[in-house]
């Protein structure tokens, strides 16, 4: 993997840790959407692995 791509995802996964992190500091917190945001960081952080 190109280092252009992996700063792409290290990027990506950054900006969604932050996002479930502002999910997470509302008053009532969608659980839905925190789920979704999770499984994607989780996909994110298995193809930075495979790097």
């Amino acid at each position: 993997m190109d280092n252009g791509h992996y700063q792409a995802l290290k990027s990506k996964h950054e900006a969604l840790d932050a996002e479930i992190h502002a999910e997470e500091q509302r008053p009532h917190p969608d659980d839905i959407r925190l789920s979704d945001l999770k499984k994607r960081k989780l996909r994110l952080k298995e193809e930075l692995s495979d790097a």
